[in-house]
C-alpha cells in the first residue's frame, strides 16, 4: 500500500517520531517533509515529526546526548549518517572533524537518553558503521557485526539500511529486523530523467559489474532492464599491502563487445574512484558510446579532479549516486554528477512501519521499474 492511501483511509501515524543526529540534517528534513505532507491527508495534521535533540560537549571533548521533548510510548525511528565528515567539534581548543566513530557513539547517547521509554526503536543508518570491515582475515576486529550487536543490545528492535557493503553481516543479529535496501528504482528514474533519449534495447545498452563483489546489483539492473551482463574481475598483488589492501594488478574484463553501446556500471560506493575510471577508460578505448557510473555512496576520497579530467576527455558521461550519505558542496555543481534523492523512499519505509504494513514492494519495486521504463520508452519493444 502507498504511503499516501494509509491516510486517504483515514489512518494516522502511531505517535511516530523522527530523530536527526547530527550530521543527517539535510536528509532528515527531506523525509521529515514528505510524512508531514501526508499526515496532512489524515485526521492528525503535524508541523514536524522530528524530535529534537541536542549533544553539547565539553572542554574536554567528552560528550552527552540530550532529548528535548518526551518520548515516552512513541515509535521512533534514528537517523544516523555515519559518514558525513563534515561536522566538527572542539576538544582541548582544536577543531575536529567526526568519524564514523562519533557518529556511532551519538547514536548509542541518544539510545541512552530514551532510556526504555519509546515503544520501538529503529534505526536508519544508510551507511552502516563499519560496513568495509564486514569480514574477518587474520587477527582483525569486527565492526559492523559487534556494532549491530550492541545496538541489540541497546534495545533497538530493527536497522535499515541501504545497500549494505555485505549484506550477510545480518547474520551477526539473528533475531533482530534488519532491511537491506536497494535504490534501483531511484537510480533509474533519475537517469531517464537526465537523459531521455536513453534506449534500453539490449543491442544498444549493457550492463558490466565492476569486479564480482557487485555482480549481484548489477545482475538485478541487467535483469530488469533486460540487457546483457558483462563484468570485470580484479587481478591483485597479494605479495604486497598498499593502505590495508593488495593493490590492483589489472582489471581482466569478461563480457561482449561494447563498441556503440551505453555502458551502465554499479557498486555500492566510490571511494578514490581509481577503479570506476580505469574501467571508464577501457570501455571507451573499445568503442563505448557513453559510461555511466553508479554509486550508493560517493565519497571521492582523493578529490575530484580526476573525474574532471575524466569527462573533459570524454571518458565519463554521467556519475548517479544518491543523498544517503554527505556529499561535498563541489561535488553537486559538477556537470557530470546526478544526485539520486531517496528521501521520499524513506519516508516511504518509515510510513509503513509504523502503520505496520508490508514494505515487500519496497524491497523489491520490480513492478515500478517496468512500469518506468514503459513509460520513457513506450514506443521501444
Amino acid at each position: 500500500m502507498e504511503a499516501e492511501q494509509l491516510f486517504h483511509t483515514g489512518s494516522h501515524f502511531d505517535k511516530l517520531g523522527l530523530i536527526v543526529l547530527p550530521g543527517a540534517e539535510e536528509l532528515g528534513d527531506k523525509i521529515d517533509r514528505w510524512l508531514v505532507n501526508w499526515a496532512a491527508m489524515g485526521p492528525e495534521a503535524r508541523d514536524s515529526f522530528i524530535i529534537p535533540v541536542d549533544f553539547p560537549r565539553f572542554s574536554s571533548g567528552d560528550a552527552k546526548g540530550m532529548l528535548k521533548e518526551s518520548v515516552r510510548g512513541m515509535d521512533l525511528f534514528v537517523l544516523a549518517d555515519m559518514g558525513n565528515y563534515s561536522c566538527t567539534y572542539k576538544m582541548f581548543g582544536q577543531v575536529n572533524h567526526m568519524s564514523p566513530d562519533d557518529h556511532f557513539m551519538n547514536l548509542m547517547r541518544v539510545i541512552q537518553a530514551i532510556g526504555g521509554k519509546a515503544k520501538r526503536i529503529t534505526v536508519i543508518t544508510p551507511q552502516l558503521y563499519g560496513a568495509r570491515q564486514h569480514r574477518r582475515t587474520s587477527r582483525e576486529s569486527l565492526d559492523c557485526a559487534c556494532a549491530l550487536q550492541m545496538l541489540e543490545k541497546m534495545g533497538v528492535k530493527g536497522v535499515v539500511t541501504f545497500d549494505a557493503h555485505d549484506g550477510r553481516v545480518e547474520n551477526a543479529i539473528p533475531l533482530m529486523n534488519f532491511d537491506n535496501l536497494m535504490p534501483h528504482y531511484q537510480v533509474l528514474k533519475a537517469m531517464f530523467h537526465r537523459f531521455p533519449d536513453i534506449s534500453t534495447n539490449k543491442e544498444k545498452f549493457m550492463v558490466v559489474s565492476p569486479d564480482e563483489g557487485a555482480m549481484n546489483r548489477n545482475m538485478y539492473y541487467s535483469s530488469v532492464l533486460g540487457v546483457n551482463l558483462g563484468m570485470f574481475y580484479k587481478r591483485r598483488d597479494y605479495s604486497r599491502i598498499v593502505n590495508g589492501r593488495n593493490p590492483i594488478v589489472a582489471h581482466e574484463y569478461l563480457g561482449e563487445d561494447v563498441s556503440g553501446k551505453t555502458i551502465f556500471v554499479a557498486d555500492d560506493m566510490i571511494s578514490s574512484g581509481d577503479s570506476m575510471l580505469d574501467i571508464a577508460k577501457y570501455m571507451k578505448s573499445h568503442g563505448a558510446s557513453r559510461f555511466f557510473a553508479c554509486a550508493t555512496y560517493s565519497l571521492f576520497t582523493n578529490g575530484l579532479d580526476a573525474f574532471d579530467k575524466a569527462y573533459e576527455e570524454g571518458l565519463l558521461d554521467a556519475v548517479f549516486s544518491t543523498n544517503l550519505t554527505y556529499t561535498m558542496p563541489d561535488l553537486r555543481i559538477r556537470p557530470w554528477f546526478v544526485e539520486v534523492d531517496c528521501s521520499k523512499y524513506i519516508a516511504y519505509v518509515l510510513a509503513a512501519m509504523n502503520h505496520e504494513v508490508t514494505i515487500s514492494s519496497l524491497l523489491d519495486p520490480h513492478t515500478k521499474i517496468v512500469g518506468l521504463i514503459e513509460q520513457y520508452h513506450s514506443d521501444e519493444k
